[in-house]
């Protein structure tokens, strides 16, 4: 939409005076009357986007507690943009006024992005003209932005022909903005250069309405023009030699008539028009008398006023007669039916002659009109003051102030009430269609910032669908299913698996109700579940009271075997936070661990499970089933060809007979003679472990997952003979140290 709203010094935002920082933010509020389209917020979050960056914005507009997006044709309190402007000086650190100054020179340049270039080049053919017409720009605007409160401009040119700009606006302290704006549409469109001083700022006197009153001194200098002026010597030969040869042709032909002019001053005129001269050459002709009759005049300008110094009615329109017929009595004075809305100035001779160039509005008093009309709206008139200095009179040269045909039909008016050749007429048919546009352009922006916070939650809700279902399955598998590709199966050649379960859970389970079972296991497991992040590895499932993990799947990793004993070790230090609901004492795991070759797929199409297949899984349920309370069952695979000479302590537990395997030779794993235990756990001030294949923890997972490409590697759940509750107790829960390796051994043969 035409978002000139508040062009050239904005209706923006907030009414802090800026000259004194510490205003309290009470009196801003209370100050803080006036509302403003969404445009001009929407340029200072460019702004500060464009100039400072994405980051920036986001802190600025948390700091101020103020939404992201805004609406074009949304009304927002001032007070949003106070937030901003203050955030702004504080967090850039710039005074208030370097930040409205820049804010001015980007509204500018931001005006036309947004496609108002043409109209903004147009509105004058100088810096005067230019800043003469703003106010009519503002008016027709407000055709559309009924709650448009723009601010106001007049030019003044004083004696020694310096030029003052006064600056009348509703907000106080957005001054500074003036000389950003008026010094960028001077160096754009009129190839200029402008400085402006403070002259005055004071209290508004000469308009009822305004709050703040500043006049500046306006110094304009060219940098060159765009057009070239400047005559030069051999251009003005070659000019005056042609202009002699056409006056010989010329002087050869027939005499005019009198009364015309001779075809030589024709051709001169055309010369100088042609040779770009005509501002400078042209001079108007006025007759010796106006050929109109009085009552052609009043029928041509239906809507027209003539009043002396007093406000005294001499002359007016037919048909503001008709609507207004206390103004067929002459000389009945002009404000006691109609009041000033625009400008605010007192309704005198005086002030209207000092705004002459901005467009009036007048309205009339309902107290004056006929009382049939009475409850319908009233009539407002826009138009132009002539002052007629032989006749001592003002001449208003006005039309009805309408924006809708609706509102014509509220004042009891039609189109043919008003002349033919007024564009009024256009103006009120075109602006119905606009404000229809104008209507569903709001909607669909509205639904589109509606759409835009839904797309947000439903991104949130996606996110959470996705850490649910990363929970579940490895991150490339589960994206594969989600495209709808089937997942092959993998073969790994080398990880590492551990399974665990609580000693005496059965019994435990005999003596408990379900949901004291339940918030143990639940306790448990959620501080094993951290640890798996702790140490980067892959959560296969659980089952009952058994806990399985993997090391090396899905993302293959040298170190699978050292982290999966760290993890180990955190579970055991982990139990411990964990009471038995029986005893109340702390409850024990086995652990067993197994090094080897694995098979892993998907299986099944509901709740699908990424699953381990092999010797290595039964082997490592073996070492868990088979292991000794509060302790970490090593095989000689996992000690030998994995641990050994990696840092840990680990004790040898001799020939044991494992179910199905005969024989075996297994370890114990002690601890880590390399990190502490609040490495391990990650504690407090405690770095979690740094492996040497992932030397940035366990963002690695997501590396080596996407270096993988897809590759169908993943951890999985296959188990048998998860727990084994006749595995004898070890009394003696201490953790192992070296000094005692002997006394250990004696008591584990003992035991076993």
């Amino acid at each position: 939409g035409p978002f000139l709203i508040q062009m050239i010094l904005t209706s923006s935002p907030s009414s802090f005076a800026f000259d004194n920082y510490d205003i309290s933010y009470r009196s801003l509020l209370l100050r803080c009357l006036c509302s403003q389209y969404g445009f001009i917020n929407t340029c200072l979050k460019s702004l500060v986007i464009e100039k400072f960056g994405e980051e920036t914005w986001e802190k600025l507009r948390t700091l101020a507690e103020v939404q992201d997006t805004f609406m074009t044709y949304e009304i927002y309190d001032d007070v949003i943009t106070l937030r901003l402007v203050q955030e702004a000086c504080t967090m850039l650190d710039m005074p208030s006024e370097v930040v409205l100054k820049l804010f001015g020179e980007y509204f500018f340049s931001f005006c036309k992005m947004a496609g108002y270039d043409t109209m903004l080049r147009t509105l004058g053919g100088n810096l005067v003209e230019f800043i003469e017409n703003l106010d009519a720009l503002h008016s027709y605007l407000a055709l559309s932005y009924q709650e448009m409160n723009a601010p106001s401009f007049r030019v003044e040119k004083n004696e020694d022909g310096r030029m003052l700009l006064h600056y009348y606006s509703d907000r106080k302290g957005l001054y500074h903005i003036v000389p950003g704006i008026i010094e960028a549409v001077a160096k754009d469109f009129f190839d200029s250069e402008v400085s402006m001083t403070i002259l005055n700022q004071s209290e508004e006197d000469e308009r009822t309405g305004k709050k703040e009153h500043v006049v500046f001194l306006v110094s304009q200098r060219s940098r060159g023009s765009k057009r070239d002026f400047r005559p030069q010597r051999e251009n003005k030969e070659h000019q005056a030699e042609a202009l002699e040869r056409m006056r010989a042709r010329c002087a050869s032909l027939p005499h005019c008539p009198a009364g015309k002019r001779s075809r030589w001053d024709m051709v001169r005129s055309i010369v100088m028009f042609g040779k770009d001269n005509l501002l400078k050459s042209f001079t108007p002709c006025y007759p010796d008398k106006l050929w109109m009759e009085e009552q052609a005049f009043c029928n041509a300008f239906p809507f027209h006023i003539v009043f002396d110094k007093q406000l005294k009615v001499k002359q007016t329109g037919v048909n503001i007669q008709k609507f207004v017929p206390g103004l067929q009595t002459m000389d009945i004075r002009l404000d006691e039916y109609f009041s000033i809305v625009h400008p605010q100035v007192t309704f005198n001779i005086e002030s209207i002659r000092k705004f002459i160039n901005s467009q009036f509005v007048l309205k009339t008093r309902r107290e004056m009109v006929p009382l049939a009309s009475q409850h319908q709206s009233m009539l407002k008139l826009r138009g132009q003051m002539v002052w007629m200095e032989s006749l001592g009179c003002m001449v208003y040269l006005c039309s009805p102030k309408l924006r809708s045909l609706q509102e014509l039909e509220e004042r009891g008016l039609h189109i043919s009430d008003i002349a033919q050749h007024d564009t009024t007429r256009d103006l009120i048919l075109l602006n119905q269609q606009r404000l229809a546009e104008m209507e569903l352009s709001n909607q669909l922006e509205r639904k589109k910032e509606e759409l835009r916070i839904l797309s947000r939650h439903l991104e949130t809700e996606k996110k959470k669908t996705e850490t649910l279902l990363y929970a579940m399955l490895p991150r490339h598998v589960a994206n594969q299913l989600k495209e709808g590709k089937r997942v092959e199966a993998g073969e790994f050649q080398v990880c590492t698996i551990l399974f665990s379960d609580v000693v005496t859970f059965t019994n435990i389970c005999a003596a408990c109700e379900p949901i004291q079972i339940v918030n143990m296991l639940n306790s448990m497991y959620s501080k094993f579940d951290r640890l798996t992040s702790v140490h980067d590895v892959y959560k296969v499932e659980t089952i009952g009271d058994a806990y399985m993990v993997v090391g090396g799947v899905p993302i293959p990793a040298d170190s699978h075997a050292e982290r999966v004993a760290n993890f180990a070790l955190g579970m055991r230090i982990a139990a411990r936070e964990v009471t038995n609901p029986i005893t109340g004492q702390p409850i024990q795991i086995r652990v067993g661990l197994h090094t080897g070759p694995v098979l892993a797929g998907v299986v099944g199409d509901k709740m699908p499970r990424y699953c381990l297949f092999g010797d290595t899984v039964n082997t490592a349920s073996r070492m868990e089933s088979h292991g000794v309370p509060d302790h970490i069952h090593l095989s000689p695979f996992t000690y030998r060809y994995a641990l050994e000479d990696k840092g840990f302590d680990i004790l040898e537990r001799g020939e044991i007979q494992v179910k199905g395997k005969g024989l075996m030779t297994t370890y114990f794993l002690l601890q880590n003679l390399c990190v502490s235990e609040d490495t391990i756990m990650a504690r407090g001030t405690g770095e979690p472990c740094v492996y040497r294949d992932n030397q940035q923890g366990t963002g690695e997972s997501v590396r080596g997952e996407e270096e993988t490409n897809g590759q169908t590697t993943a951890s999985a759940s296959s188990s048998s003979d998860l727990t084994n509750e006749d595995t004898p107790f070890l009394g003696d829960t201490t953790p192992f140290q070296k000094g005692h390796l002997n006394d250990v051994n004696s008591r584990l043969c003992r035991l076993l």
